[in-house]
């Protein structure tokens, strides 16, 4: 079991995209949710890798997959995909750009 599972929490999206991306008009491949503060960033299929850049910022150590929302966690510390215990709705659909 993940300890980290504890700093989960109920967040608001910070974007309708990845917020670096979309700022700097690149491309994302998926999403992935900050659950510790909201923020939404690429993946690291993404050209970018901005999810991972915030955790390495922040180290927030949870995300949730968010593109539509798919139901699984990752923590970044511990390197496993973990049980969230809900799944952040998307409040308006979200461009796909790859």
């Amino acid at each position: 079991m993940c300890e980290h599972l504890a700093t989960v929490r109920t967040v608001t999206p910070s974007a309708k995209g990845c917020e670096e991306c979309l700022k700097s008009g690149d491309i994302w491949v998926h999403l992935r949710l900050c659950r510790a503060c909201g923020h939404v960033g690429c993946c690291d299929q993404s050209p970018n890798r901005h999810a991972t850049a915030h955790f390495h910022a922040t180290r927030h150590p949870v995300i949730e997959g968010y593109d539509p929302p798919e139901g699984w966690g990752w923590c970044y510390v511990d390197d496993i995909f973990i049980e969230l215990p809900d799944q952040t709705p998307q409040l308006t659909p979200i461009p796909r750009y790859i």
